[in-house]
């Protein structure tokens, strides 16, 4: 069974940090790729961040390079997100999702599985 347990959201302010996990099921974490989504009010969910569970490879949106980290642990099998240097427009309710129907891919659609979300409130 695949599951998706997400944690570590909350509010900060402006240029602070948070880190994000996601802790998988054994299904789960043997899926090929895990993501980090986002989505705001009234907004398209986004892309952020996507890794390789096998090599560790990362890819980021344009938007959070250089202020977001994707990273993993096998033995805990959980992915993270540590976000830095946060601005209001972060704020979102934030997904985890795994198994990626397509390469290096941060299109909602082409993801299967999906956790619950957590929010992120970043004020200014």
């Amino acid at each position: 069974q695949v599951q998706l347990v997400e944690s570590g959201g909350g509010s900060v302010q402006a240029g602070g940090s948070l880190r994000l996990s996601c802790a998988a099921s054994e299904d789960a974490y043997s899926q090929n790729c895990m993501a980090w989504f986002r989505q705001a009010p009234g907004k398209e969910r986004e892309g952020v961040a996507g890794i390789y569970v096998a090599g560790g490879a990362t890819y980021y949106a344009d938007s959070v390079k250089g202020r977001f980290t994707i990273s993993q642990d096998n033995t805990k099998k959980t992915v993270y997100l540590q976000m830095d240097n946060l601005t209001p427009e972060d704020t979102a309710m934030y997904y985890c999702s795994a198994d990626s129907l397509e390469w290096w891919s941060l299109r909602p659609a082409a993801f299967v599985y999906w956790g619950q979300g957590t929010q992120v409130t970043v004020s200014s």
